[in-house]
């Protein structure tokens, strides 16, 4: 039985002597199932046959590549923003810990000033050739770094 082949890659079969089966189209060689599909290749030649079905694996493996394209596209852009938001978190997360070392910071230096406060005091009342002196706690702060450690000086 002949068979056809034009231009525009489409397939034109004749099953029976007469009677003329309409071609059939990339999307359609695509969409139709195995059944169908055997029911046109009945009455083609094996070289035929064998062309026809290679036709219709290369334009299913250009289908799977195309939705693989836009999956992985798709999944990138998801996982970019995903990137992003988290990246926010982060960038949010070391603000509020240097907030909060800094805070620490600061508490403990008030904590050693107190501490070396007290010391001062229990060391009792001045004694008598000492009268006029004061105790003196100084705080120091050191650059670019918030606060520093207390220092006191206290008198010998």
């Amino acid at each position: 039985m002949p068979t056809n082949i034009n231009q525009s890659k489409t397939l034109k079969v004749k099953k029976e002597v007469g009677e003329n089966v309409p071609a059939l189209s990339d999307d359609e060689l695509v969409s139709m199932s195995v059944r169908e599909l055997n029911q046109h290749l009945r009455g083609l030649t094996k070289e035929d046959v064998v062309r026809l079905k290679q036709r219709r694996r290369t334009l299913k493996n250009r289908g799977y590549a195309a939705s693989c394209r836009i999956k992985r596209v798709t999944q990138k852009e998801e996982l970019e923003r995903q990137k992003a938001a988290l990246q926010r978190e982060v960038d949010k997360l070391a603000c509020e810990n240097a907030s909060m070392k800094m805070e620490l910071e600061a508490l403990r230096s008030k904590y050693e000033a107190l501490q070396c406060f007290a010391r001062t005091v229990a060391h009792g009342p001045p004694a008598p050739g000492k009268a006029g002196s004061t105790s003196v706690i100084t705080i120091v702060k050191t650059a670019g770094q918030g606060p520093g450690l207390a220092h006191c000086s206290a008198p010998s």
